[in-house]
């Protein structure tokens, strides 16, 4: 008897489910056609978007066509998602703006995230990788903040030739005892006599990252005997667990960043 009590409860419960889904899937229908109404007045607003066509199933906006840079590509998104009732948001739509070959954009990306930031607290402290394929650009690295990453990504995502970002930078964790550490590495690197040439250059062509004590110098350097300088001054930090130092010996060119 007690199976069979089971038997018929699961039965109900299934049913119960069956007949929510349906409920909640009609009650998304119905509202398809006022978001198409308000989807497509929305992207009619800006001229970036002319090129965008939205269809509407069960309250999900599906984005397709194609815009000229990525960022667009992320707007469009962004607003459609905002609008009422819209319960998700697929975008496919493709960049279709100048082609710039892969070598070009390396080029010009480097240059611009070297420079990013300039004057700011934190630009001594932000690193960063690039990487171009096929127009995909893959920024890796480690900032102090939020703030240096979103920086850096925008500047990618706004840039021509771009079909797509990866992000892979890593924010520093919080931790007033590495803000105390960082201070205490800028002042020793940058201060130093023999060092003291590249504090001229705005851009900090040696950053400093810093991770639960832990310090990495990055960046480029005139001569192995400054690479050895900044390391060891790096070293003798009281604080500092260990140093890594990945700076390289580049008598000619800034393209660390």
């Amino acid at each position: 008897m007690k199976k069979l009590t089971s038997i018929i409860s699961s039965f109900l419960l299934a049913g119960l489910l069956s007949v929510g889904a349906v409920a909640q899937t009609a009650n998304a229908t119905r509202f398809d056609s006022s978001i198409q109404t308000s989807v497509t007045k929305k992207l009619a607003e800006k001229d970036k978007f002319h090129s965008v066509k939205p269809t509407v199933e069960d309250a999900i906006v599906t984005l397709t066509g194609t815009v000229n840079v990525y960022q667009d590509k992320l707007d469009a998104a962004k607003s459609v998602k905002k609008l009422k009732n819209v319960q998700g948001v697929r975008y496919l739509i493709e960049v279709a703006g100048a082609t710039v070959s892969d070598a070009q954009l390396t080029e010009e990306l480097s240059k611009k995230l070297y420079y990013d930031r300039v004057g700011w607290y934190d630009s001594a402290f932000n690193y960063f990788t690039l990487g171009v394929k096929d127009g995909v650009v893959t920024i890796g690295g480690q900032t102090y903040n939020d703030v240096g990453k979103d920086s850096a990504l925008a500047i990618a995502q706004r840039m021509a030739g771009v079909k797509d970002v990866v992000n892979d930078v890593k924010v520093s964790p919080v931790s007033n005892f590495d803000d105390g550490l960082r201070l205490r590495a800028l002042r020793a690197i940058y201060g130093y006599s023999a060092l003291g040439k590249y504090a001229i250059d705005p851009a900090r062509p040696i950053r400093i990252i810093v991770d639960n004590g832990h310090i990495s110098l990055f960046g480029t350097v005139d001569s192995q005997m400054d690479k050895t300088i900044a390391g060891m001054r790096a070293s003798q930090l009281p604080g500092a667990f260990s140093v890594e130092n990945n700076l390289v010996v580049e008598n000619s060119s800034k393209q660390g960043m």
